[in-house]
Parts: C-alpha cells; structure tokens; sequence
C-alpha cells in the first residue's frame, strides 16, 4: 500500500510539473506572438513605438525570461529547432531595444554577436554559438537563414508569428521562397543574364550544398529560375537597423 502512495504521489508531481513547464512556455510563447503581431511589419520593426511602451518592454524581458528557463529535453526535434529560432529572434529583439536608439546593432569588432550575453535553456552563451552551434549544426537544414533575423536590413524580415514544431517546414518554405523572390534575396537583370544574390548564399554556401547548391536551391522556389549560364554576384550586406519607418 505504501509503494502504491508513493508511485502516485511521484506520479502527480510529475504531472504538475509537465503542466508547470507547459504553462510557462505557453505564457511566453503567447506574449511574443502578441509583441510580434503588434510591432512587427513588412518594413520592419517599430522600435521606438515598442521602446516607449513600458508595459510592452517589460514584457519581451518576460519573454527572454521564458526562453532562458525553458526545458528543452521532451521535446521532440522540430519543436526544438522552432524553440532555439524564436530564442534567437526574441533576444535579438531584446537586445536591439535595449541599445535603440541606434543605426545598428552591429560593432565594429561584432561583439554584439560574439559576445555571451543571452541565456537559452539555462545555456549562457553568444548569438554566434546559438546560429552556429545548435541551429545550423545540429539541425542541417539551410532554410533557417530566411527564418533568422539579426535586425538588419540585408536580412530576411522577421516572420510575424512565432515559430512551431508542427507547422514549422510551412514556415520555413514560404519564407525561403519570399525571400528568393524578392530583390533582397535576388536581384536579376534579364538584359545582361547577371543575378546579384543576398550575401546570404555566398557566407553559407556549405549550407546548401546538399540541396545541390545555392543555385539550385534558388530555382527550386523562385517563380521564374535564373538560367544555367547566369553571371552570379553578391550584394553589399546593409547592417543598418531593421527599424520601420
């Protein structure tokens, strides 16, 4: 009898526990969906609306709260790889409110990437480690480029909702094929045959090697495909803010 007690006890504190744990990521979760709705646009972000909002800058610490306290351990692969993205995104949000105003987030030494100044799953480290070493490392799929933001003008907007495990390839497609259709992500001259790609695909290119290339990764999603014979260049990268005019 006593053994059945206490398999139930164990048993209930497992479930307040799970319940916790999902509530705390539901609550954070929730916000940022609501922050990102309300702040995030095609042309950008409206940092200074959002910076002198008390109430709205407390609540993206609340989030980065959240994502510095969250378990990642039970949750499955995709669910893992939409959390460490919107990390990424919401502490860059955090952090590009906290240094605004300013033309750019980037230093002249790239501090602000390399720098451990963000807390992940219990995990301090640098923006650099957490794109580098989790999110393209252990995930391998190249498509997180049109997913991450570095509040930039050169990179791909920031998606409006937050990103989930179970709805996470959709997010991803539509975002890679946005941006390869757009002059962002390639400017194309018919008269010349020349294709200026985003910067992206020249940094990255081992990242798309086993799709076939950049190239080929390109023709798969743009409405009209850069022809074989294509003069490829790359962009000059615009680290100035993302901010919405």
């Amino acid at each position: 009898m006593k053994t059945l007690v206490r398999l139930l006890f164990c048993f209930t504190l497992s479930i307040a526990a799970a319940a916790t744990t999902f509530g705390q990521k539901s609550d954070w979760v929730s916000s940022y969906n609501t922050l990102l709705g309300k702040y995030v646009t095609s042309g950008g972000v409206k940092y200074a609306e959002w910076k002198a909002n008390a109430g709205d800058m407390q609540a993206i610490q609340a989030v980065v709260d959240g994502i510095s306290k969250e378990n990642v351990s039970a949750m499955g692969k995709q669910q893992q790889l939409a959390f460490y993205i919107n990390a990424y995104n919401a502490w860059i949000l955090h952090e590009a409110l906290g240094k605004y105003p300013t033309k750019s987030v980037k230093d002249a030494l790239f501090t602000f990437f390399t720098g451990k100044r963000i807390t992940v799953a219990g995990q301090q480290m640098s923006f650099n480690a957490l794109e580098k070493d989790t999110i393209r490392s252990k995930f391998n799929d190249p498509r997180v480029h049109f997913a991450l933001n570095c509040a930039s003008r050169s990179c791909p907007p920031l998606n409006r909702t937050a990103f989930s495990g179970d709805k996470l390839d959709g997010q991803f497609e539509a975002l890679a094929k946005g941006y390869v259709n757009s002059e962002h992500g390639v400017k194309f001259n018919a008269a010349t045959k020349s294709a200026e790609l985003s910067k992206i695909f020249d940094w990255y290119k081992d990242d798309f090697k086993a799709e076939g290339g950049a190239i080929a990764f390109i023709n798969k999603r743009r409405s009209s495909p850069l022809p074989a014979d294509a003069k490829i260049s790359y962009q000059d990268y615009d680290w100035g803010l993302n901010e919405a005019k």
